[in-house]
């Protein structure tokens, strides 16, 4: 590899990732809170994109009061997991915070915006896999596992992984 010319070009040439941002929110009963975009035929978790100069946890909170007009309670990291690249879409980074329980109150209060998404739906943990895309079902049974041990883990394609 040569030397780059300046640091200017050095720092063009470093990779750029997306980000992500999701919420593992759960009912008083465990399921796992998922929602439908009305641009797919899949079901997602709450969150999105991180935007340029956006840090994952204010791209949270952005996307929960967008999507489901809620503010979360304080959320912890609960995994980090880097997505290959699958195209259209260069690789990633998708942070999935654990933002707690929800209460019939605040399901209650859930609105969902007009044109982006149709559909919420709580599911068992044990029924992500036949729901989510298997990426996303992966990394959401790595969280929860991540978050019912009050840790934080790291996955690629979401399966937890560690050094050697």
């Amino acid at each position: 590899m040569s030397e780059p010319a300046s640091f200017a070009a050095f720092v063009a040439s470093v990779p750029r990732f997306r980000a992500g941002a999701g919420a593992l929110l759960r009912d008083e009963r465990g399921r796992v809170l998922l929602v439908h975009p009305v641009y797919k035929d899949t079901w997602e978790i709450p969150g999105g994109l991180v935007e340029a100069g956006e840090s994952p946890l204010a791209a949270l909170v952005r996307e929960l009061e967008e999507e489901l007009s809620i503010t979360p309670s304080p959320a912890r990291l609960a995994c980090v997991d880097w997505a290959p690249p699958k195209p259209p879409w260069d690789a990633g980074l998708m942070f999935v915070f654990d933002a707690g329980t929800l209460s019939a109150s605040q399901i209650d209060q859930i609105r969902l915006p007009p044109g982006e998404l149709d559909q919420h739906l709580f599911a068992p943990p044990a029924d992500l896999d036949g729901i989510l895309p298997p990426s996303l079902a992966r990394r959401m049974r790595t969280a929860i596992a991540a978050a019912d041990a009050g840790v934080t883990l790291y996955a690629e394609d979401g399966v937890a992984r560690s050094l050697p």
